[in-house]
């Protein structure tokens, strides 16, 4: 199994953003998983996948070409794919992973959320989409989740498709459900 995980290519203000990046990082590695992100060595992406690769994870990375001389690109991954533009890297990254995590990030980082959210909303994929919503960075998101719901622009029957995690332990309870389901398919 492969997580993509989407978050800011900075760290934030608070120490805890880098804490839970290292912490999912290793997490991710030592679970066995895959991780797909995007490529950098900046930020809680740089941080997370550090942690993986620390760990002796595979973790592979995806960039646009128009950021390579932007971001710092980092060369020490199991792979790296070049490509043409954002929604390549969107794309690519769907294709390489079984799941979706975002945790703390700007706008880039709610982009790619919502993007596989609306594609798995579209049955585009069947694919957990999570928040991770580490020290409340996502309340605001969740309450807007629930007024959509309440104003009819998010149906009931979709409503399953809007995970979020607090913690850790259920984050990674949510992906071994996945997991399971994803084991079970193939058999």
């Amino acid at each position: 199994m492969r997580i993509a995980v989407y978050c800011g290519s900075s760290s934030g203000k608070s120490s805890v953003y880098v804490e839970k990046a290292i912490e999912l990082g290793k997490m991710i590695a030592r679970s066995g998983y895959g991780l797909v992100y995007g490529g950098s060595t900046q930020g809680l992406m740089g941080k997370v996948a550090d942690a993986a690769l620390a760990e002796g994870g595979e973790v592979i990375g995806v960039m646009p070409e128009h950021l390579v001389n932007k971001e710092k690109l980092h060369k020490g991954l199991t792979e790296l794919y070049i490509v043409e533009s954002m929604h390549a890297r969107k794309k690519k990254m769907s294709d390489l992973s079984d799941a979706f995590v975002a945790i703390p990030g700007g706008c880039g980082t709610l982009d790619e959320y919502f993007e596989a959210f609306t594609w798995a909303q579209i049955g585009l994929h069947a694919k957990p989409v999570i928040l991770y919503n580490v020290n409340g960075f996502y309340d605001g998101l969740v309450q807007h989740f629930e007024k959509m719901m309440e104003e009819g622009f998010l149906r009931e029957s979709q409503h399953e498709l809007f995970l979020v995690a607090t913690s850790l332990e259920e984050l990674f309870e949510m992906l071994e459900m996945s997991n399971s389901n994803l084991v079970h398919k193939d058999v």
